[in-house]
């Protein structure tokens, strides 16, 4: 945490001789070389009135017949000015003179993107965002100083918002471009200097910051940027003075991420605080908090009906990923019948079971040892078309072979290669090989080893014993010996022993 709060720091370090300079003082205009000349004030009017009256392409062909020398991006951006009520007459302009007769800056860019966002034309605006963001850093983009700094189009952005009578959503499409492009410090950066000015992103685009936060720098710094950007380090909870507050979304984002990261813990003291902000779970939160249960063993069978209840009791509907973390969950303790009720209530409800429904219910009768259930699920699954795991196939091997049926466990996992294109991992070749060994099948035993290799997989210590004791229960020392010599020879004699 400590490290995170250092980094917090220099970021905002890095953005202080900025933020000197940033008033949000909208009614000034920046300065550039194009704009040094004012605007041809009869050339705007003119133009617009162009554009204006004449509907047909040809006014394309007429504009340029008369200004055959272009326009200034000063004056595109006031030409657009005057039309924004219009905002894809606007954009259309503003692309046809990038392509015939006006080189852009970023005060014309900044212009079009304040419209195209006023009219929450959000694909078009950001798609603009991204090429200015582009062109006018194409030197040094990937520059790190630069890289933990806002765009520089974010200062035009700011210097340009009330003259074309903007909204703050432009500054969310601009953060969006910034993740979008995997540049987590300038989309961070531009939060904090728009902060200090009292002005926050909507609660959408904080909830994909907290995501893109955890996604590249971890569960601990998404969690520590909610609080940064709801204030819960600066304030006393209940007290905030931040006009967007954290949603149910935001939990969910913090709980998945978390559950991923393998913090089971941190998912159920996140429900504690989603309830304590008075924000209703949905169904992705029971899940989410269910799957935690699971994974930590504290899954009970009456735990998960306490929470299967409660979602009924406030009408949150279940939806697929909830019956499977259910299902899995009872599977785990070993309650396979309550998990196939389950199953077929969900069937009653109309939601369509996924291959891990299937996979779920498959590796429970596993566990209990009911080979039968379990291979009766797996045609089912074949019928449906599912392709089943590799690790699902390892198991019902495994259970077959410790039950004595080895040869049905080789056919069982030829039958899956065969049917599903499936390609076996080196556990379910262990099982067979050992088992075919101990019953002196060695034959067969030596012709699933020689599959293995043309599978691409290398014989290791493990496999080389079973051979060797499977010669040596059948009193073949001489076979047995030359294993061990040809083990010493590859290397793998200090692993045996």
């Amino acid at each position: 945490m400590e490290i995170l709060k250092r980094h917090r720091s220099l970021s905002v370090s890095s953005c202080r001789h900025f933020a000197v300079n940033f008033s949000l003082s909208f009614h000034s205009l920046p300065s550039s070389p194009s704009d040094q000349n004012p605007p041809n004030e009869t050339l705007i009017s003119s133009v617009v009135s162009i554009l204006k009256e004449q509907r047909s392409k040809s006014r394309w062909n007429f504009i340029k017949s008369l200004y055959p020398d272009g326009f200034s991006p000063r004056e595109v951006s006031q030409i657009i000015l005057h039309i924004r009520n219009n905002p894809r007459l606007a954009l259309r302009f503003f692309l046809w003179s990038e392509r015939s007769i006006c080189t852009h800056d970023l005060l014309s860019y900044s212009t079009i993107i304040h419209i195209l966002a006023r009219a929450r034309l959000k694909t078009q605006a950001q798609s603009l965002i991204q090429t200015a963001i582009r062109v006018s850093e194409v030197d040094n983009f990937d520059d790190p100083e630069i890289s933990s700094k806002p765009p520089k189009i974010f200062e035009t952005l700011v210097k340009t918002y009330r003259s074309c009578d903007s909204a703050p959503f432009v500054f969310d499409l601009l953060i969006r471009a910034c993740l979008q492009a995997r540049k987590i410090d300038r989309a961070t950066a531009i939060v904090w200097l728009l902060r200090s000015r009292g002005i926050y992103p909507t609660i959408s685009t904080c909830n994909l910051l907290i995501r893109s936060v955890s996604q590249l720098k971890g569960c601990d710094a998404g969690y520590a940027f909610y609080r940064e950007i709801f204030g819960f380090d600066d304030e006393i909870r209940g007290k905030l003075k931040v006009t967007v507050r954290p949603n149910v979304q935001t939990f969910n984002t913090l709980m998945l991420s978390f559950y991923q990261g393998g913090m089971t813990e941190k998912v159920q003291e996140l429900w504690v605080e989603m309830v304590e902000f008075n924000c209703s779970p949905n169904v992705f939160s029971y899940s989410a908090l269910m799957a935690a249960f699971c994974d930590e063993g504290k899954m009970t069978e009456a735990l998960a009906l306490k929470l299967w209840e409660e979602m009924r009791t406030k009408q949150i509907d279940p939806d697929v990923t909830a019956y499977n973390t259910l299902i899995g969950g009872f599977c785990k303790i070993g309650q396979t019948e309550r998990a196939e009720q389950i199953f077929r209530d969900m069937g009653l409800n109309e939601i369509e079971a996924t291959c891990l429904t299937y996979e779920h219910l498959i590796k429970g009768y596993c566990e209990i040892g009911d080979i039968n259930s379990s291979v009766l699920l797996y045609k089912d699954m074949c019928r449906k078309d599912f392709r089943p795991e590799a690790s699902t196939i390892d198991k019902v091997v495994q259970v077959m072979c410790c039950g004595g049926r080895v040869n049905e466990g080789l056919n069982f996992l030829r039958n899956a290669m065969k049917r599903q294109d499936f390609f076996p991992g080196i556990k379910s070749y262990e099982l067979l090989i050992r088992e075919l060994c101990k019953e002196g099948e060695m034959e067969e035993a030596l012709q699933l080893q020689l599959e293995m290799v043309g599978k691409g997989f290398q014989p290791n210590s493990e496999i080389y014993g079973f051979f060797i004791e499977g010669y040596k229960e059948q009193g073949n020392e001489e076979k047995a010996r030359d294993l061990m010599k040809e083990m010493v020879e590859i290397g793998l004699q200090r692993q045996l022993d």
